[in-house]
């Protein structure tokens, strides 16, 4: 009886459900547990944890035990107990978890989502079908699609990732490997299948990508309608082309070159698009890249139970809506493990000094913002962006140059390093304040000499 108490003081939550009489919305509440992890609903509680009590009268709890039977498709049977609590009744139904889910009521599917039933979109019905079966979409069979939609020439590069990946050497032939990963079935293509390998532009894998000058004003785009391996290539190649770049000289032979966005979190973002798209939602995905930020939106809402809190904090079980997909890509090395995404997308922001991304359901999909601005305290002002040990370097091949090239202008000089200009003039500043160097002549014809 304490433990009774104690969970009537703590209140509604997912597992727990207060009703002041039985009627319909009972029934409800029992599909919604079914469809989720199961619970209890105290009959004869309130909404704020008050015992009002319930007339129970003989044969009354096996008649709720029936109606809740032929209310709901496929049946449900329930375990109702009475109990007496400050001399008032009241009875707790107990629900499990049901295993071949979703469960109706009245052809309406509910599934409990914190404290209160959420009525379930035929998507979401959808998702939770074949959840049970252990099943995904993109495993079932295209009858719209056959082999011809498809390219030998991806079936072998998928085929030769995976070798390289895994270290191994198929010896069958190109469609039985793709049986044994289930991409073939009954000799048909999967869904899975046909995004992997179509050699066609198709309407399914539509990825729109565009440079913006503001809201309404685009400057470049692409459409990628190409198989969903090429699609990260050709992505993130029209990504690049659009970010600002930076040459960090290191003393090295070579300068490193840095972009104004952390490229290994743009790439996981893509690949996370990839994997993690609805395909059986008509929208495309969409990257829009504008001078302060980066927006990527995909169709589909987080899967499953996943939420943002749990997305953020790392506390979740990784489960996605295309496991053929994902596990094809996971095989042939391109995801390296389920469910580590977001967190290597926060830390490359971090590492590259930039603000932490945001991530948001939006309208009927996801998205995620990168964004440019610099972290509080992270070193970027240091001539021109160039930070922590490279300063004195560069100022050294800047002198060089000067002594093996001299009566070059800041300009000319920023043209031959790569170097941009204005980093060039604060360096031309620091060696002249030291009198290492002097520029020479009128200001239009002259140019720096080594002292």
């Amino acid at each position: 009886m304490e433990s009774i108490i104690k969970l009537i003081k703590m209140g509604e939550s997912q597992t727990v459900e207060f009703k002041t009489s039985f009627q319909k919305e009972v029934i409800s509440s029992v599909v919604a547990f079914a469809n989720a992890k199961g619970g209890k609903i105290f009959v004869g509680v309130d909404d704020s944890g008050e015992v009002l009590g319930v007339d129970i009268k003989k044969e009354m709890l096996q008649s709720w035990i029936n109606q809740i039977k032929l209310g709901t498709q496929p049946s449900i049977l329930v375990d109702i107990e009475a109990f007496e609590i400050n001399h008032k009744n009241i009875a707790i139904i107990e629900v499990k978890e049901y295993p071949m889910k979703p469960i109706a009521y009245k052809n309406r599917y509910y599934k409990r989502m914190k404290n209160s039933n959420h009525l379930m979109s035929l998507d979401e019905i959808a998702n939770m079908h074949l959840q049970t079966i252990n099943a995904s979409w993109d495993y079932y069979i295209d009858e719209r699609h056959d082999f011809s939609d498809i390219s030998q020439e991806n079936i072998d590069y998928f085929i030769k990732k995976v070798e390289n990946n895994l270290g191994k050497t198929f010896n069958d032939d190109p469609f039985t490997v793709l049986k044994k990963y289930e991409l073939i079935k009954e000799d048909k293509l999967t869904f899975g299948a046909y995004l992997l390998f179509t050699s066609n532009n198709s309407a399914l894998t539509a990825f729109q990508i565009g440079r913006f000058k503001d809201a309404i004003t685009i400057i470049d785009n692409i459409d990628i309608n190409t198989n969903l391996f090429t699609q990260i290539d050709l992505a993130i190649a029209f990504i690049k082309k659009h970010l600002m770049t930076e040459f960090i000289i290191t003393g090295e032979p070579q300068r490193t070159v840095k972009y104004d966005y952390p490229l290994e979190a743009i790439r996981e973002i893509v690949i996370n698009m990839i994997v993690h798209r609805d395909y059986r939602d008509s929208g495309n995905s969409i990257i829009k890249i504008f001078d302060d930020r980066i927006e990527f939106f995909n169709p589909g809402k987080l899967y499953d139970d996943l939420t943002i809190e749990k997305l953020q904090s790392g506390d979740y079980s990784s489960r996605t809506r295309n496991r053929a997909i994902a596990r094809a890509f996971k095989e042939a090395g391109i995801i390296e493990r389920y469910g580590s995404g977001i967190g290597r997308i926060k830390n490359e922001c971090k590492l590259h000094g930039v603000i932490e991304p945001i991530f948001e359901e939006f309208v009927h999909g996801f998205r995620v913002v990168l964004f440019k601005e610099k972290q509080d305290g992270v070193i970027n002002g240091v001539i021109n962006g160039v930070v922590n040990g490279v300063v004195n370097e560069g100022i050294d091949s800047l002198y060089d140059f000067i002594k093996k090239h001299p009566n070059q202008k800041a300009n000319i000089i920023s043209e031959k390093l790569g170097i941009p200009l204005r980093t060039i003039q604060r360096w031309l500043k620091e060696l002249k304040v030291e009198e290492k160097i002097e520029f020479k002549g009128a200001p239009k014809i002259g140019g720096y000499f080594v002292k």
